[in-house]
């Protein structure tokens, strides 16, 4: 599952407001990207990906994906003529991985850590 676009953070207290229907009682999002018009957003308990879809992105898709569901992931960074750095995520019980790229803005570093610091548990 391959969204295309560029990622830039948001601020997490908007996403909580925003998609708080989504969230389970006492459920934080912790950090989270806008990706063209869809969402990601890391939270204590899961990886949320909201895939809007069609023209007028009206119909949406919510993936919810269990931090225990993650067998590794990968980050390539921004390099001198490439300026995006890349997320990858590889689930339990699937070959591909999800991939997501994000701007020279977005610390890629720091969404290595919120992983790293979830899917460890």
């Amino acid at each position: 599952m391959a969204l295309f676009g560029n990622a830039h953070s948001i601020d997490p207290a908007q996403a909580q407001q925003e998609y708080a229907r989504l969230l389970g009682h006492g459920e934080q999002v912790h950090a989270a990207y806008l990706l063209i018009r869809d969402t990601i957003m890391f939270t204590d308990r899961r990886l949320l990906l909201v895939d809007k879809q069609g023209i007028t992105g009206k119909k949406t898709e919510y993936h919810s994906i269990p931090y225990r569901s993650i067998t590794h992931f990968a980050v390539e960074t921004a390099g001198h003529l490439d300026l995006d750095a890349e997320l990858k995520i590889w689930l339990s019980g699937s070959q591909a991985p999800i991939q997501k790229t994000f701007t020279k803005g977005v610390d890629i570093y720091e969404v290595q850590a919120i992983l790293t610091q979830f899917v460890a548990r």
